[in-house]
């Protein structure tokens, strides 16, 4: 997962949504979002090279999300990052509690930023500054780096975002999670991939032959803890491979 945009706004009518991109090599095997059969109530999609997930929901109003963090000098990490987001879906911790464990392990992982909410709070690490904490009601992007780090396309997202809050539609941030159009070369950020690279990471929506946007993810929870949730995924180039929709 490569951008993800959120309001978290306790006491709304719809206290969370989020819009999410994840990108990834096209060859690694993955399942769309689903129903787990080995997890009762968790939603989400499965990574099938090592079994997490990117971004979910689970029982009792949990969800978890998770991007990596883009620096090729960092050490590789001997676990899946995945893996942190399905043991909180799957689990009954406090999100307070699962992300100070998960802070402490942060070594065994390369880069990640974690999202964790229970309905009644939301947390987020970064691995690299290992310092967990609750958010506090707001609109927030992440993308590859820290939270808000003002890349051109989490600003370019996130203002879109913010704009359709008070009457959210699932295919209005669907379309905007689409957008393609990549930053001119003087906003680009530096971190170690070189410029063609930049550029083609630089839009909201990536598409290439072997790497791109894979899954396009909309949550919109309620006041009443009703959530739903659709994905659109994609193949080589941007194609268009379905699109699932819960609700849970």
């Amino acid at each position: 997962m490569c951008l993800i945009l959120f309001a978290w706004r306790p006491g709304h009518a719809q206290p969370l949504i989020v819009a999410a991109n994840r990108d990834e090599f096209y060859a690694r095997p993955a399942q769309s979002l689903s129903a787990w059969e080995d997890a009762p109530g968790v939603y989400a999609g499965r990574d099938l090279e090592a079994g997490g997930t990117w971004l979910g929901i689970g029982p009792g109003g949990r969800f978890a999300a998770l991007t990596n963090i883009r620096d090729p000098r960092q050490p590789l990490g001997s676990r899946s990052r995945g893996e942190l987001v399905a043991a909180f879906l799957r689990g009954e911790m406090a999100v307070t509690t699962y992300l100070q464990q998960v802070a402490e392990r942060s070594s065994h992982y390369s880069g990640f930023n974690l999202l964790a909410g229970d309905g009644q709070v939301l947390g987020y690490v970064n691995a690299h500054e290992a310092l967990p904490r609750l958010l506090q009601p707001g609109v927030y992007g992440l993308s590859n780096a820290a939270l808000d780090t003002p890349w051109p396309k989490l600003l370019k997202a996130r203002q879109a975002f913010a704009a359709a809050l008070e009457t959210p539609s699932a295919q209005y941030f669907l379309a905007m999670l689409a957008d393609d159009a990549t930053a001119p070369d003087e906003a680009l950020p530096e971190t170690g991939v070189g410029l063609a690279t930049e550029r083609l990471l630089s839009s909201v929506f990536i598409a290439s032959q072997n790497y791109g946007t894979r899954a396009s993810t909309v949550l919109i929870v309620d006041d009443q803890g009703r959530r739903r949730m659709i994905e659109r995924s994609y193949g080589p180039f941007g194609g268009h491979l379905g699109e699932v929709e819960v609700s849970a």
